[in-house]
């Protein structure tokens, strides 16, 4: 069965890494902000503790965004939670976050393999199926996680499969293929949108979300190109340039 990952109204606007335009990127202050808005999508990235604790957190390393260091699956939950993001804001835990905001969807960017099993217990212990996009630059994470799940849930294109869309091979085999692994979604840079790319991936059976766009001009431009949704940092701007379209969709309890 489908996941309803993507059955909010289109267009989709996605608060990436939580809207780092106004706060610390993967902070609560980012995540409460965009949710204030009215998002109903937010972006974030996945990491695991040594002890199997999943955490919101871009890079591999605290470096550079904290005000310590290490490599974030050598380090205990405990130390994790001691750093501070910008010096100031606390590292998120996952499940905190999906139980914040029962509403509200993730699209959530596997970054690392140590990660793979703890988040798929989160999305046991949450039931938090239906909420969640998984994501990865790594086609054999996306694998080894879908290997993992209980049920389907909604993925995007890994860039073997982006490559076939622009190659043009037959939207029928794609379309069984993509069904086969549950991806719904081509989740692509700015600059790779065109018109002959959103044909050949609708063929296929997928929405196409577009990343990192922060420029009002950029957005307005790709959303008449018909994307499905967009990724922003600037979630102040995104909104109000879906506003001033009447394209704005807010979350259910906005």
């Amino acid at each position: 069965m489908p996941s309803g990952y993507l059955d909010h109204p289109r267009p989709l606007a996605f608060a990436h890494r939580g809207g780092a335009g106004h706060f610390p990127e993967n902070s609560w202050k980012a995540f409460e902000h965009a949710v204030g808005l009215g998002y109903a999508y937010l972006e974030t990235d996945v990491h695991a503790t040594a002890d199997g604790t999943v955490v919101a957190f871009h890079d591999k390393t605290l470096d550079r965004v904290t005000d310590r260091v290490g490599r974030i699956s050598q380090l205990s939950t405990a130390q994790v939670a001691a750093a501070r993001i910008a010096g100031a804001e606390p590292i998120p835990l996952l499940a905190d976050l999906l139980m914040a905001w029962p509403d509200v969807r993730f699209n959530l960017d596997v970054k690392d393999g140590p990660a793979i099993a703890p988040l798929v217990a989160v999305l046991r212990a949450t039931n938090c199926w239906d909420r969640v996009c998984l994501t990865s630059f790594s086609g054999q994470r996306l694998a080894a996680t879908r290997r993992l799940l209980d049920r389907p849930v909604c993925s995007a294109t890994t860039p073997a499969d982006i490559g076939a869309i622009r190659a043009g091979l037959p939207a029928r085999g794609l379309a069984a293929r993509f069904a086969a692994r549950s991806i719904q979604c081509a989740q692509i840079p700015a600059g790779m949108a065109t018109s002959r790319f959103l044909s050949r991936a609708r063929a296929a059976g997928l929405q196409v979300h577009v990343w990192t766009v922060n420029d009002p001009a950029a957005m307005a431009s790709l959303l008449s190109l018909g994307v499905d949704g967009i990724m922003t940092d600037q979630t102040e701007v995104l909104r109000d340039v879906l506003i001033a379209r009447g394209q704005w969709q807010p979350r259910i309890g906005a």
